[in-house]
């Protein structure tokens, strides 16, 4: 732990944290191709008056950027929780396959059940998430010695590869490549108030669950044998963290596409703010995901603007770096 983790109260971190998150959630309510000031958020939130510009903020920007802190927010929790369960600082739900499964089954519903509701969009995206994820996990656990951090990585790249081959199979074969591309490069573009009741309801859980199970991760994370010689029940623990991994991990990508390295990147400079205690980690990467994923969708916005800049390549460009940096130094990242 660093002078600055051990001296500065968790309070002031937080509150601060919270203030990044608002400036960067004004910039991107403001910022974009129309031209909108403070004066048109505070009308478009606090009054009842219609504008064209209100009208852009109210049914465009504003469920759009909601979009981004949800997404952001569940993408890092699901992160630092897969992290947390396998003790592998490279864990992340793009690397283990759950992103790359609710894709493929993404491309199956689009192709065999092009009139399914958002519901029945959802409900796949978590049976891909789960059947990526067990397929990564049942292959690295086939030799000795178990779930070798590399070996996880390995395992995942391999299954998201083959998972990626299936989508764009499947959208060849079917001739909707074009559909299944535009869910691959991700994006918040056209998110509706629709779309959010479904998908809010169920990252609100998951992110409920993971806080509420963040002193057991904690323990987990440190040592399985001190979590059960203190009488927790591990397994239904485990089980009840996968499901929240899967929850928040699907979702996302039905909402948003695959938006990797958030899940990886987050948790680790949450680490290095506040330590290893997920009492702490969950709901700083709750913030701090959020931030992330509204500066990504601001800076796609208005990188080309009025072009669209797809924000996964931009999530991308920052996360790939930073996921150098983490192989080089052997997985221990900036703690």
């Amino acid at each position: 732990m660093t002078e600055n983790q051990r001296y500065i109260p968790f309070p002031i971190k937080i509150l601060i944290a919270v203030l990044a998150f608002i400036g960067m959630f004004a910039a991107a309510m403001v910022l974009g191709a129309a031209d909108i000031n403070l004066k048109d958020v505070w009308a478009a939130l606090a009054t009842n008056t219609t504008s064209d510009k209100i009208l852009i903020i109210r049914e465009i920007r504003l469920p759009r950027e909601i979009a981004a802190i949800l997404v952001g927010a569940a993408l890092a929790v699901s992160g630092a929780v897969m992290q947390g369960m396998t003790k592998n600082p490279l864990a992340d739900p793009g690397l283990l396959g759950l992103t790359a499964g609710a894709n493929a089954a993404l491309a199956l519903v689009i192709a065999f059940f092009p009139t399914a509701n958002y519901y029945g969009i959802i409900i796949a995206c978590f049976i891909g998430s789960a059947t990526g994820a067990i397929l990564v996990l049942g292959i690295s656990s086939l030799k000795k010695g178990g779930f070798a951090p590399f070996r996880v990585v390995l395992a995942g790249a391999a299954v998201s590869a083959l998972l990626y081959a299936v989508a764009e199979g499947v959208g060849i074969t079917f001739r909707i490549s074009k559909e299944v591309s535009m869910w691959t490069a991700g994006g918040l573009i056209g998110t509706s108030w629709k779309q959010l009741q479904i998908v809010s309801i169920f990252i609100l859980i998951g992110l409920l669950i993971a806080i509420y199970l963040s002193r057991q991760l904690t323990i987990l994370s440190l040592s399985e044998e001190v979590a059960v010689g203190l009488g927790q029940k591990t397994a239904q623990i485990k089980a009840i963290l996968f499901l929240v991994i899967i929850l928040l991990a699907g979702t996302s990508v039905a909402l948003a596409g695959n938006m990797v390295f958030i899940g990886l990147m987050i948790p680790h400079v949450v680490r290095a703010i506040v330590g290893t205690d997920y009492r702490f980690i969950i709901p700083m990467s709750v913030i701090l995901g959020a931030t992330m994923m509204l500066l990504a969708d601001t800076l796609g916005r208005t990188i080309n603007a009025p072009y669209e800049t797809p924000v996964a390549a931009i999530v991308a460009i920052i996360g790939l770096p930073f996921f150098l940096f983490i192989v080089h130094k052997g997985g221990k990242g900036l703690a």
